[in-house]
């Protein structure tokens, strides 16, 4: 065999295994976010994942190495998935208070669904490490933040518009309606009662329609 066939050979095996590397990583970070959002981050282990996802456990490890990096990897990988489900199909929508509208709708639909069997993953992992502090927490605590920014910079691109009045508070207004629509979600899970989301809705578009220089652009409930 020519030695650049050769070559070709060993890197083709490489990217091979490299790509089975990545899709077991995922696999393996799916099942955790999974868990996490029903059993808190703490009820994660290597040997349940390989277990469950029928690979060894030598092979978890080889990704993660230890509890903490697979709980931060976890972390990270539920902020992926709500950044590819909520977040970006809402930049779809021009600046302004409808991007607002439907950011939060989206939102809801993403609970509701729910992606996650546990519901709201950060509701979740919020509340098993809001008082413990470590890497875990910053990391959970980090995540949180940038949501809240995005929302405040979705808000402010609204009330530079024109579209909410000119003396509302961006951040405020964030922190309410995340407030609104986080417990819309936590009470439909813990309640087993679906019209929660119903209610969590209905107070979001009440709470625009009294910042919107024009509410009658809030078509919702």
């Amino acid at each position: 065999m020519h030695e650049r066939s050769c070559r070709l050979l060993v890197m083709t095996q490489t990217d091979g295994r490299i790509l089975r590397g990545e899709q077991t990583r995922r696999a393996i970070l799916r099942r955790a976010a999974d868990i996490a959002s029903a059993e808190g981050l703490e009820g994660l282990s290597i040997g349940r994942l390989a277990t469950e996802l029928n690979i060894s456990k030598s092979g978890v490890f080889t990704h993660f190495g230890a509890k903490e990096e697979l709980q931060l990897a976890t972390v990270r990988a539920a902020v992926e998935v709500f950044t590819e489900h909520v977040v970006k199909p809402a930049l779809a929508t021009p600046r302004g208070l409808g991007r607002v509208v439907r950011l939060v709708e989206i939102w809801l639909t993403y609970m509701e669904r729910p992606i996650f069997p546990g519901g709201c993953f950060f509701y979740s992992a919020g509340a098993e490490f809001d008082a413990r502090p470590g890497r875990v927490h910053d990391a959970i605590a980090h995540a949180q933040r940038d949501w809240l920014a995005f929302l405040e910079r979705c808000l402010t691109q609204a009330r530079d518009l024109g579209e909410l009045h000119e003396d509302t508070d961006a951040a405020q207004l964030a922190f309410e309606l995340e407030a609104l629509a986080r417990c819309g979600g936590a009470q439909a899970l813990l309640f087993d009662d679906p019209t929660t989301y119903d209610r969590a809705r209905r107070a979001v578009n009440t709470r625009l329609r009294t910042a919107a220089t024009d509410p009658s652009t809030i078509t919702g409930p």
